[in-house]
């Protein structure tokens, strides 16, 4: 009798136990659908505008579409619209009146003192954006043309070997920064790296000149896309730099 009464007991036990994992996995498989409010909602660049002060974001000449695969919408909006507008409102802030309200961006990072964090973070990051929004572009000529190829040519010994410099620069830098194609004081085309949002035209820069091209290495720039994988997304920068636009940069550069 003790024997049944344990079976019937322990067979109860079971449907009780099965009972509550299987509520408990219908609760985990559950998961309400977003809204219609919670959707993300892409919009386009030019509605995005900075607040009242010295310096405006430059316009982006191609949607935030026109980079995938190899960056996505999804990027390019959270990069453009949420990372590159802080930067430019904050700095807008920083240097509200002071000397440096009224000067170029170009002024300003020579003149600044690279010890107020606020100001050297912010000007950089604006820079620092704004010339890298400019290279990149949604057709790509895959490699450089006249001067700056020539130039190439002659300080990398070839357009492959300058690739596989920057990218081993790039990929190798540690943490969050920025790897430039400069023009040094000398006229030579140099590859270099900063950390944050610091530049080579900043006075503690280790390598000096003027950038021609920049590739942003913060995860913000990359994560949503490839996750910890930055070496795909440094082969995918490649595929977008609007090389048109660089050689413009580097004429400019090498006429001062």
């Amino acid at each position: 009798m003790k024997k049944h009464l344990l079976k019937v007991i322990y067979v109860a036990l079971f449907f009780i136990l099965f009972s509550c994992n299987k509520k408990k996995l219908t609760e985990v498989v559950e998961v309400p659908l977003p809204n219609a409010e919670e959707k993300i909602t892409m919009g386009i660049p030019d509605d995005v505008i900075a607040d009242d002060g010295s310096f405006q974001l430059e316009k982006l000449n191609y949607g935030y579409d026109e980079m995938a695969p190899n960056i996505s919408a999804l990027t390019i909006q959270n990069h453009y619209s949420k990372h590159y507008l802080l930067y430019t409102n904050k700095l807008n802030e920083a240097i509200a009146e002071t000397n440096l309200e009224n000067l170029t961006i170009e002024e300003v990072l020579g003149q600044l003192d690279t010890n107020n964090e606020e100001q050297k973070n912010n000007a950089g990051g604006y820079y620092n954006h704004s010339l890298y929004f400019k290279i990149i572009g949604a057709k790509s000529v895959g490699k450089p043309k006249d001067s700056l190829a020539l130039a190439i040519t002659k300080d990398f010994e070839s357009f492959d070997n300058f690739t596989t410099q920057f990218k081993g620069e790039a990929t190798k830098l540690f943490g969050s920064g920025w790897v430039w194609l400069i023009v040094d004081r000398s006229g030579k085309l140099q590859i270099t790296s900063t950390a944050n949002q610091d530049n080579p035209l900043m006075r503690n820069a280790k390598v000096q000149g003027k950038p021609i091209l920049a590739l942003d290495v913060w995860e913000h720039a990359y994560y949503l896309d490839y996750q910890y994988k930055r070496k795909n997304y440094i082969d995918a920068f490649f595929k977008v730099i609007n090389w048109r636009k660089v050689e413009e940069n580097y004429e400019e550069a090498i006429a001062k």
